[in-house]
């Protein structure tokens, strides 16, 4: 229902826009004479003319002059709320139709157009009990029950909202409005297949609605129907073009087809259309890193980041692209901003623990890769690195703790157990090494081969072979 609905027929004078301003001149000084009354229709048909017209500011005006003239008329009280919500001015909208109830307490449509003031300004138990005040004058109210049920809908309060849309919908299966909100309800309740079903009813009745179109894509792509969500989002676009969103997830569903260069080509009308739009851009540079062409890569990936400098996303996956293409220290640059956005951020540690080590940082690496354990403690591929970092640096006790953190992720990993037993056998812990051997092995009997080679001139001892229980 419009906010600007009003009782006049379709039969009643209709002004040209171009001779708006002539009449209001005439209007004015009419109403600045005082007498009116030989002008009331004319002046109640120029209003709604410049409501119509969207000239709200000139209604408002007319609205207060015949105000002055006529304090008790609840219908000038009530148009004058519909100009002010109009404008956004939803306090003095509600102050209006409080006036407007206080001299016609039953009115339907005040209090109604009361309700959605209330709610523009957040006062939803309020709009709710307006509303509910709606029910008990008029239980059939539709427009009633449909916004109950959008209030609901607005406190995610989503199970009781369908409950209000579904009354709606068994009384009036033509309301379209109500599919819709529906399928909204229903797909974010993880219903999917009955959203799927609302929006089509919604589409049935709409049928050239692109936001329509849309969320049925958005579900049948949810629903592991790629080929038809991307029909979806086609017609959606048919209907118009511009639709920023529509082609960004046509592109996400090209993507995860496989389809990857007609995703990019998805994604660049998208950010055609939304020059905003920096995740539309960082797909495209995610798709050309994808196809190995860095180069691209990183030139979208910096176009995202001039759109949005605190981009941590684009600055970590600039990073790895410059790490492989030997860019080493504009990696660093990237990864080290990535962590200065996000510092919790245990991917960027890692990323840059990892370049560290390849370029000859070692010690700074053990720091990184701290930082990055302690932000993810049971990634045993970080704990894995870090140890073998400290091994190879010679620190055999942080290296035994370290691969003690391994097992502890992993308690069946042969590895962290051998590399113990090599860290144990240099620290003279014979004991030790030999029980860490003895568990590598049982784990992953091609270890024996791996120590064998590493260790030839231990391999035929005979107190080896008896410290290993063979002989």
């Amino acid at each position: 229902m419009s906010i600007f609905d009003s009782d006049h027929s379709d039969d009643e004078f209709e002004l040209p826009e171009q001779d708006l301003d002539e009449e209001l001149k005439y209007c004015k000084s009419i109403l600045e004479s005082g007498y009116v009354y030989d002008s009331i229709e004319r002046i109640d048909e120029l209003v709604q003319n410049c409501i119509d017209y969207d000239r709200l500011e000139d209604a408002l005006y007319l609205l207060e002059k015949l105000i002055e003239i006529f304090p008790y008329n609840s219908e000038y009280w009530l148009k004058k709320g519909i100009v002010l919500n109009g404008l956004f001015k939803f306090s003095e909208a509600l102050l209006a139709y409080e006036q407007s109830l206080s001299l016609n307490p039953n009115d339907i449509e005040t209090l109604i157009d009361k309700a959605a003031a209330e709610e523009n300004l957040g006062m939803l138990n309020q709009a709710q009990e307006t509303l509910e005040r709606v029910l008990e004058l008029d239980p059939e109210n539709d427009d009633a029950l449909f916004t109950i049920g959008l209030l609901f809908q607005r406190k995610s309060k989503l199970r009781e909202a369908i409950l209000y849309f579904k009354k709606v919908a068994d009384r009036d299966p033509n309301y379209a409005e109500v599919y819709y909100e529906l399928g909204f309800c229903y797909e974010n309740t993880a219903q999917l297949d009955k959203a799927l079903d609302a929006y089509d009813k919604f589409l049935d009745l709409d049928p050239y609605n692109a936001n329509g179109w849309y969320n049925r894509g958005i579900v049948l792509v949810k629903l592991n129907k790629t080929e038809q969500g991307i029909n979806s989002y086609d017609l959606a676009i048919s209907i118009r073009d511009n639709f920023a969103s529509a082609w960004y997830n046509k592109g996400n569903a090209l993507a995860d087809l496989g389809r990857l260069n007609e995703a990019i080509d998805c994604f660049k009308k998208a950010y055609e259309i939304d020059k905003n739009d920096e995740t539309a851009v960082y797909n495209i540079a995610n798709i050309y890193e994808e196809l190995n062409d860095l180069s691209s890569a990183v030139k979208y990936y910096t176009e995202s980041i001039k759109i949005n400098d605190e981009y941590y996303d684009a600055y970590l996956s600039r990073g790895f692209c410059y790490d492989s293409m030997g860019k080493y220290q504009l990696a660093l640059r990237d990864f080290n901003k990535a962590i200065s956005l996000s510092k919790d951020s245990a991917e960027a540690w890692f990323a840059k623990a990892d370049l560290e080590y390849s370029i000859g940082q070692v010690r700074e690496s053990i720091y990184s890769y701290r930082e990055a354990a302690r932000l993810e403690p049971d990634n045993y591929e970080l704990w894995f690195n870090l140890a073998e970092t400290y091994f190879e640096l010679g620190e055999w006790l942080e290296a035994l703790k370290a691969f003690d953190e391994c097992i502890r992720i992993k308690p069946e990993d042969a590895a962290s157990y051998y590399n113990k037993a090599k860290a144990n056998f240099v620290l003279s812990r014979t004991k030790e090494a030999i029980e860490c051997l003895k568990t590598a092995f049982m784990y992953d009997p091609s270890i024996r081969t791996e120590f064998e080679k590493e260790y030839p001139e231990i391999k035929s001892s005979k107190l080896f072979r008896r410290l290993l229980g063979e002989i």
